[in-house]
């Protein structure tokens, strides 16, 4: 099976066939990670209630949580209005961040305006 031809009729992707797939916690609207999605890994997504993605640079498929523990439940799934992002809602267990952090975006910020 493959993704479904209307989804990937409305998708933008990159030169690499990829888009940005955004993971946020689906009660807290907490952001906790940005990845890359093709459209297999976007149909594995939208088919297991698990967050799959695309990894750059091991040029392979990767389950959020499959080698961490640190799973993301998936609750919905939207396509951004111009089709160029993917917004995952998801259930996070444990760190989102491959640092070990609960999200990616706690780094420090950059400045504060306003």
């Amino acid at each position: 099976m493959s993704l479904d031809p209307e989804i990937a009729a409305r998708l933008k992707r990159n030169p690499d066939g990829l888009v940005p797939a955004i993971a946020q916690q689906y009660d807290t609207g907490e952001v906790l990670m940005l990845a890359w999605m093709n459209d297999e890994a976007l149909h594995r997504t939208l088919t297991t209630g698990r967050a799959t993605y695309w990894s750059r640079s091991r040029g392979e498929f990767w389950v959020k949580g499959d080698t961490s523990g640190h799973v993301q439940h998936v609750k919905s799934v939207a396509l951004d209005c111009d089709g160029d992002t993917v917004l995952v809602q998801v259930d996070q267990i444990g760190a989102a961040c491959h640092t070990g952090d609960r999200t990616c975006f706690d780094a420090g910020r950059l400045g504060t305006l306003g």
